[in-house]
């Protein structure tokens, strides 16, 4: 029996086979990959790589064994994703396996907004297969705003539609804590967790934060959707792409994203990333990158 985890050089992955190498011996974990050269470095901490696509039904025949427990982490191609996980539904259940976690979205089959629609289709199909399955309801990454900073710095502001709803975000690296309690410990089959953050902030909170820690002041723009759509395209996002992105904002302004159920921080044993820490730790990579780009070298000297 190995613990498996699909998608595993992804942000997500690579954060949870962290997880399960502090307390699971490295030959008891499996990372599926679609390139094995991508992956050399978790080869190297002695994890087992078992090459497969979700994209090729058929690579996904040897992904698992009997007995595993599976950690599918939802796919990142919208409009693509139903097929894609309904592959590795079929492999694991032909498999075998002993557990299917899924990281799906907060809010589950209430939730209404156009990025949920393929997570709950696909929580039926897993429903349907009969597998032993657990749930992992994934509230917003604080990292969806944290990780894009340059323009928001750029122009002192944060451009949202959101108005004043609040999203209880938490740190990737929380999500992957609570996936890997969840795959190493017990009483989790036949469950659905919420996850979220402790403390639901608001955008106005958010640039007040950015503010305090750059000694700049940051406002928060609240523009109507349409206008929002259109700053989104104008800065090269993909219509189809930032339609979804608005229509989140709009979720956010009827609390789909605010619920702060305390899952995440049970299933972790320890309180979920506060903003101001998150916000710290992209304010120091964003430096460092602003300082490696403009450091003159050797060549420009």
């Amino acid at each position: 029996m190995s613990i498996v985890v699909t998608g595993a050089t992804g942000s997500l992955g690579r954060l949870v086979i962290d997880e399960l190498l502090a307390t699971v011996p490295a030959e008891q974990i499996a990372a599926v990959v679609r390139s094995k050269e991508k992956a050399t470095d978790l080869a190297a901490r002695g994890v087992e790589l078992r090459t497969a696509d979700y994209n090729e039904p058929e690579t996904l025949a040897g992904a698992f064994r009997a007995g595993d427990r599976v950690l599918l982490i939802s796919g990142s191609e919208v409009g693509r994703r139903v097929s894609q996980h309904t592959a590795v539904i079929e492999a694991a259940k032909e498999a075998g396996v002993a557990q299917l976690a899924y990281t799906g979205v907060l809010g589950g089959p209430d939730a209404d907004f156009a990025l949920a629609a393929e997570h709950k289709v696909t929580e039926r199909v897993i429903l349907d297969s009969g597998l032993p399955y657990t749930f992992l309801r994934n509230g917003w990454y604080t990292e969806n705003y944290t990780e894009h900073l340059a323009p928001v710095l750029e122009h002192s502001a944060v451009v949202a539609s959101a108005g004043e709803g609040r999203i209880a975000s938490a740190a990737r690296a929380d999500y992957a804590a609570a996936a890997a309690a969840a795959l190493t410990g017990e009483g989790h089959l036949g469950k659905a967790y919420e996850l979220s953050g402790d403390v639901a902030w608001s955008f106005t909170e958010y640039a007040a934060e950015l503010s305090r820690q750059t000694g700049r002041t940051i406002a928060y723009n609240n523009v109507p959707a349409e206008v929002h759509l259109g700053i989104l395209t104008g800065a090269g996002v993909p219509q189809p792409f930032a339609e979804i992105l608005v229509d989140v904002d709009a979720a956010v302004v009827r609390g789909l994203l605010a619920g702060t159920t305390g899952d995440l921080a049970r299933l972790t044993g320890r309180p979920t990333t506060p903003l101001a820490d998150s916000v710290a730790a992209a304010l120091a990579t964003t430096a460092t990158a602003v300082t490696v780009a403009t450091t003159p070298t050797a060549a420009d000297a």
